[in-house]
Formats: structure tokens, C-alpha cells, sequence
């Protein structure tokens, strides 16, 4: 028989670098999961994407047990430290803050693959392009 889930948990968390402060701690301890033993695993398996922020599913289950599940950064994230900027426009018809390379958009599509709706690598590359757009960041060849 399959374990009863009583809760499902949504965070964007640095990766390797989780610690039990807030908002981690709190939203973990609400749930009645282990904190120490979550960060420390979390930290375990995001080791190789140091210096990204992460999203993470977490599910628990009536026991206090838990699986979690972690996605690849944001499209927004990747594209902001492809083009080596703090954050968006705020008016991205208007205002443009950045630059990004054709490949560099393949580079992040490629690594978002998974996570992404598209059939091939050129409509990844489409959607990528879209996400930095309305950012305020554009796109050459």
C-alpha cells in the first residue's frame, strides 16, 4: 500500500548552500520533517550546481518521511549570469539591460530540457529567447 502524502512543499533554495534559518527551517519544521537530515542530504545532491538557486519538491508523508525532488535553476537565473547582470528591466520594450549570444541560449536550453514543454532543441532555444526578451535582454546571433 502506497504512503498516505499530507503535505507538498514548493522552495527555491541555494544550491550546496541550504541551512536551517529561514525560510527553509520554518517551512520544513511546519511539516514535521527532520531539518538537520533534509540539509544535509539537499546539500549532498545539489553539490554539482553550487552557486545556483534551485527548485525543489518536497513530499511528505503521514510518517514524517520524505522524498524530495530537485529541478534545474530558473530560466531567469541562467540567463542572468550569461549576461553577467544583477537582475531584469523593469520596461523591457523600452529599457534593455543586456546581451546574450545565440549559443549561450542553446546552452541554457540544453540544460533546462527536461524541465521545459518543447518538442525539439529549437523550440527550447524559442522559449529561452522569450524568457530573456521579457527580461530585458536581448538575444544576437
Amino acid at each position: 500500500m502506497a504512503k498516505k502524502i499530507t503535505k507538498k512543499i514548493k522552495l527555491q533554495i541555494q544550491a550546496a548552500k541550504a541551512t536551517p534559518a529561514p525560510p527553509l527551517g520554518p517551512a520544513l519544521g511546519q511539516a514535521g520533517i527532520n531539518i538537520g537530515d533534509f540539509v544535509t542530504k539537499f546539500n549532498a545532491t545539489t553539490q554539482k550546481m553550487a552557486g545556483d538557486k534551485v527548485g525543489v519538491k518536497i513530499t511528505v508523508y503521514e510518517d514524517r518521511s520524505y522524498d524530495f525532488v530537485v529541478k534545474t535553476p530558473p530560466a531567469t537565473g541562467l540567463i542572468l549570469k550569461a549576461a553577467g547582470i544583477e537582475k531584469g528591466s523593469g520596461k523591457n520594450a523600452t529599457t534593455k539591460v543586456g546581451k546574450i549570444t545565440k549559443a549561450q541560449a542553446a546552452d541554457i536550453a540544453q540544460k533546462k530540457m527536461a524541465d521545459l514543454s518543447a518538442k525539439d532543441m529549437e523550440g527550447a532555444i524559442r522559449i529561452i529567447a522569450g524568457s530573456a526578451r521579457s527580461m530585458g535582454v536581448e538575444v544576437k546571433d
